[in-house]
């Protein structure tokens, strides 16, 4: 044989059409990252020496925020994908997760606790966010595919 016509050959093999569905890795990976930043920022809470009510303020503000990007993603999402989204829930998403990242600053910047935790909770708060995001959106994908090939 030809050694062009086996180049062609192994060429076809390695071409994989892209689909953009996400892998099971970055889907295992979001879903990792999403529970390892709540659940730090939880045992931070849980050791922390507060008063209850400060770590209920900090524990909503968590819930608040994974809320929030949700919301955010989904409006964005959902406008891309042509489905109607009022700009009123639109902005109200994006306002309450600046809102929350907001009272974590001020929450924390007057909390009485050491600087490292204080970074602590700023990088496990990001990172649930940012997380989440992942999540939500891979969520997204996969239905969005998963109804096209039904098609």
């Amino acid at each position: 044989m030809d050694n062009s016509i086996l180049k062609e050959k192994k060429d076809v093999k390695r071409k994989v059409e892209f689909t953009g569905r996400p892998t099971a890795a970055f889907v295992s990976a979001s879903w990792a990252a999403v529970l390892l930043g709540m659940t730090s920022y939880c045992i931070g809470l849980w050791n922390v020496a507060m008063e209850l009510n400060e770590k209920g303020y900090y524990f909503t503000i968590l819930l608040f925020g994974l809320f929030s990007v949700v919301s955010v993603q989904k409006s964005v999402r959902d406008r891309q994908e042509g489905i109607p989204v009022s700009d009123m829930y639109y902005g109200i998403s994006w306002f309450t997760t600046i809102a929350s990242i907001t009272l974590l600053v001020i929450g924390l910047w007057n909390a009485d606790i050491e600087l490292s935790e204080k970074g602590f909770y700023a990088m496990s708060f990001a990172l649930s966010l940012f997380a989440a995001i992942a999540v939500q959106k891979n969520t997204r994908d996969i239905q969005f595919l998963d109804a096209k090939e039904d098609q």
